[in-house]
């Protein structure tokens, strides 16, 4: 599914897409193509594109090609989501520790489609931080890894 979406190879590409992508929600799906739950998120980003093509900009990442944003955002699970709007860092309160990203697949197009939203009406009033809307029995429970320490 994700011969759809574009792709991004490098930190150049990568930082060029948060400084152009305007008045969007910009989504960094880290991952990788050939992971079963990279393809599962991957279909429903691409079935959802379309639906938010107003509200959110969506871009695939492989975590091998850019390991500057892997270890800036210790993306230590695969896929992982980030969000950003305006070239700035947006955060999600899932109910878990890590507000930076959301880590594995959604559970159903809604879910994205909703946080999408809300991340979107947060960024147009100014907030950095928004409480995400999805049911927390379905977002995927993990333990942080701190690497180094």
């Amino acid at each position: 599914m994700s011969l759809f979406l574009p792709k991004l190879s490098c930190k150049k590409d990568i930082d060029e897409v948060i400084k152009s992508v305007a008045e969007k929600v910009l989504v960094l799906r880290f991952g990788r193509d050939e992971d079963l739950n990279c393809l599962q998120l991957d279909e429903i980003l691409s079935k959802t594109c379309h639906d938010l093509s107003n509200m959110a900009s969506i871009y695939l990442v492989d975590v091998d090609k850019a390991p500057v944003y892997t270890r800036y955002f210790d993306i230590s699970y695969i896929p992982s989501t980030v969000f950003f709007f305006n070239g700035q860092h947006m955060k999600v309160d899932y109910g878990s520790p890590d507000h930076t990203k959301f880590v594995g697949s959604f559970k159903t197009k809604q879910d994205f489609i909703d946080l999408i939203e809300v991340i979107y009406r947060g960024a147009m009033r100014g907030k950095l931080i928004v409480r995400s809307p999805i049911d927390p029995r379905n977002v995927p429970k993990y333990d942080l890894l701190y690497h180094g320490i």
